[in-house]
């Protein structure tokens, strides 16, 4: 009975061997060789025109189902957020008291209102917390539904739904793993021979071929299709690029285009084994966790890097923190103040094929890494806008502010000047304190200073 079995043994891992050989010679054909010679052949600009006319379709039938089951469909605008006209606070409060020619310089009882308004707005919608929550669509992405009432609505949905649970699961996830593994792989063993060689040209032209070759591959282990705008902008050595921040992978989409030395916290694990790796073939910048909070050095750090022309642009995310593909929020100052040429570039994702916005508050690295290497794909756009330096009379936070609102103009995101670091902290008192001398400077006229009330 046992002799039967052998040749079926056999027979079984004959299959898998040729299996596995298909498999790998696919990866390195279409996808690992392309990465390394910087060529695409086209294919994932072809699936993600499948998949918009199949959202298309998909969002048809859904409203069309709906309406046939008289439910109500929720339509946020393109981007999720209400767009409003910005109101300075005494035509705010020239409105509630209803005056002819602008608001008395005294207290008026319907004034209170006007806080009440403002309070009552900032628990139902305020401009902070919307920003890290996951962006809302206008269409339905087949990947999940934000109402479950339209979760049986059509049989063929429903249908369409799980075959692309199969598809995302059962190929598309194994398949990008494979690549991750692959790029990361190599990037800490190419990284490590390449520190090996004595500090030079050939070391400098390696360490680019390698970081650009192994971001590639990365990329593909994210679907993604990237549109670069403007590459005759791209930062040069002895600058600073700055960008806004949507995701972790931010890194990944610059440096798949271009060389950058990385500013960051040392890591342990696997994190730690990549910086370690990364720093010999390249002088990124790497701070313990007690110098990240002296501000003094980490100045001076970065002063020395662009001083010296032969090293790669720092790449730096001034706001800190994860924003929803929304919004700009507050830049730290302190990449501002160093006196270099800045290079500031946006990142705009089309979040129909996946939500590239990583709330650490809620998920994870590996929950997000997940998340995103099980969606259909990541699609942006990268706009590289000219150089820009610091007037005369132009302090770090000015020079910040205007970097900030070129970014948010260029990518059609919202411009806020709130701190990213809401997410987790209160309010700052310095907020509060600027309300108080605005509305001060209503009470005593606009001819005088608001701080002597």
């Amino acid at each position: 009975m046992e002799s039967y079995l052998f040749p079926f043994d056999g027979l079984i891992c004959m299959l898998l061997g040729i299996s596995f050989t298909l498999w790998f010679t696919l990866l390195l054909v279409f996808i690992i060789v392309p990465a390394i010679l910087g060529v695409s052949f086209g294919i994932r600009r072809l699936y993600m025109k499948s998949l918009l006319k199949l959202f298309e379709w998909a969002t048809l039938r859904m409203e069309r189902g709906a309406k046939e089951k008289n439910q109500h469909l929720y339509k946020p605008n393109s981007n999720g957020i209400i767009a409003k006209e910005p109101v300075s606070l005494e035509q705010e409060i020239q409105e509630i008291r209803r005056g002819g020619g602008g608001p008395e310089p005294e207290f008026d009882m319907s004034d209170i209102f006007y806080f009440c308004r403002k309070g009552v707005e900032s628990i139902v919608d305020d401009e902070v917390t919307k920003r890290f929550s996951a962006e809302e669509l206008e269409s339905w992405n087949l990947l999940t539904r934000s109402n479950y009432n339209l979760q049986h609505i059509s049989t063929r949905l429903t249908v369409l739904w799980g075959v692309g649970v199969l598809i995302r699961y059962g190929f598309l996830l194994p398949l990008r793993v494979t690549l991750a593994f692959t790029g990361v792989g190599l990037l800490v063993v190419l990284t490590s021979i390449v520190g090996l060689l004595p500090n030079g040209r050939l070391k400098s032209y390696l360490s680019d071929k390698v970081n650009l070759m192994c971001y590639r591959i990365c990329v593909r282990a994210l679907t993604a299709i990237i549109t670069y705008h403007d590459r005759e902008n791209k930062p040069k050595n002895g600058g600073i690029c700055v960008a806004n921040h949507t995701s972790p992978i931010d890194v990944i989409i610059l440096a798949s285009d271009g060389c950058y030395a990385m500013v960051g916290q040392v890591h342990g694990g696997l994190m730690g084994v990549i910086q370690r790796a990364m720093v010999k073939a390249c002088p990124h910048i790497w701070f313990e966790r007690s110098e990240v909070k002296d501000r003094h050095l980490v100045a001076k750090r970065l002063s020395d890097h662009v001083a010296d022309k032969s090293k790669l642009p720092i790449l730096i995310f001034p706001e800190g923190t994860c924003i929803n593909n929304t919004s700009v929020m507050m830049f730290k100052k302190g990449s501002f103040e160093v006196g270099c040429t800045v290079y500031p570039v946006a990142i705009k994702y089309d979040p129909r094929f996946g939500d590239a916005f990583w709330n650490s508050s809620k998920f994870g690295m590996v929950n997000y890494l997940l998340h995103m290497m099980s969606s259909w794909g990541i699609v942006c756009s990268v706009w590289y806008l000219p150089p820009m330096s610091r007037m005369e009379g132009e302090d770090a936070v000015q020079f910040a502010n205007r970097v900030k609102a070129a970014i948010a103009r260029k990518g059609g995101l919202a411009d806020l000047l709130w701190d990213g670091g809401l997410k987790r902290g209160k309010v700052k008192e310095v907020y509060k304190e600027e309300q108080q001398k605005l509305y001060s400077k209503v009470l005593v006229g606009n001819g005088e200073d608001g701080s002597s009330s």
